[in-house]
């Protein structure tokens, strides 16, 4: 292969990646307020713009650019459990373009994109090393079927888009964990969205306990209707909450919920889910050596940063 060539192929990669971050770039706006700076996403033409919960945490309104503009924005719906946060500007934008996060494959190219600072967009890039991870920890949160890349989500990237080679969005980038960005997928945003405009409740459903997987003595994998060699045994229990109601106790080990086996803390976020609040669940728990059904009734997390 000539050098000419080689320029040729690197120069006409180049110029792709210039064109999906051009045409992304509008719909990424930046979001300034007391806590810092952070980056926003134009979900629709009626100036619906989707961040980061952190990025607003407790404010009502905040200041957001775009488009050589500096407006301000209502903070109309939160998601904190799940780090979404919907603003609303009075102003038409363009909204970016959402692609398909379902169909995602490891080893795919992506962007991250952000604004934080302006006045324009800046980006870094990727390839997609992870997908459908339950990872959470920070801030409360729990990001379910998470998006793992190794572009780099540099400070104010939070709240910004991961674009396909389309300039579609495929995620939302919400942290960096072990030199890790992690993203929220669109599909999950979507559907936080749909709640927060329709007036549904968001949030996740809560017990009230803290907890640690524990795999299951051999003698405990024998008993009849145990069918998992993990669970989460129980640390605490907060007093008045749904799990203390219920009599779930120190030392249980909790091993499904609703009709759900539970062997991880993944396992038994994805199953918080506001549908099952104030709704009486299952509790399968393993205490002194005998498999106990409770009861619980969940109710929806306190906000608390």
């Amino acid at each position: 292969m000539s050098s000419t060539s080689s320029t040729e192929i690197l120069q006409t990669l180049s110029n792709a990646i210039q064109q999906v971050a051009e045409s992304a770039s509008p719909s990424v706006v930046s979001i300034s307020s007391d806590g810092g700076n952070g980056t926003g996403i134009v979900w629709d033409e009626d100036g619906h713009i989707v961040t980061a919960y952190h990025v607003v945490r407790r404010l009502n309104e905040v200041q957001v650019t775009a488009g050589g503009q500096t407006l301000t924005a209502k903070v109309v719906g939160k998601d904190r459990t799940s780090d979404i946060a919907l603003l609303k500007a009075d102003t038409k934008l363009q909204p970016i373009k959402r692609g398909d996060s379902e169909s995602l494959k490891v080893g795919q190219f992506v962007l991250a994109l952000a604004n934080a600072f302006g006045p324009s967009a800046s980006a870094t890039s990727g390839i997609i090393t992870g997908v459908k991870r339950n990872i959470g920890g920070w801030w409360g949160v729990q990001i379910d079927e998470a998006i793992v890349t190794d572009a780099r989500v540099n400070p104010g990237y939070s709240g910004g888009p991961l674009v396909d080679p389309s300039g579609k969005m495929v995620g939302m980038n919400v942290a960096l964990i072990s030199s890790r960005g992690i993203a929220i997928p669109v599909s999950k945003v979507s559907q936080a969205v749909q709640r927060i405009v329709s007036g549904a409740p968001t949030g996740r459903a809560y017990l009230g306990i803290v907890s640690n997987p524990v795999q299951l003595p051999e003698q405990a994998t024998r008993i009849p209707g145990v069918k998992q060699e993990y669970g989460l045994v129980v640390l605490s229990v907060e007093p008045g909450s749904p799990a203390d109601k219920a009599g779930l106790m120190l030392g249980d080990v909790l091993l499904g919920l609703g009709n759900n086996n539970i062997e991880s803390f993944g396992d038994l976020t994805s199953q918080l889910s506001q549908d099952i609040v104030g709704k009486a669940t299952k509790l399968k728990v393993l205490r002194a050596g005998k498999l106990e059904e409770l009861t619980v009734s969940p109710i929806t997390a306190p906000e608390s940063d």
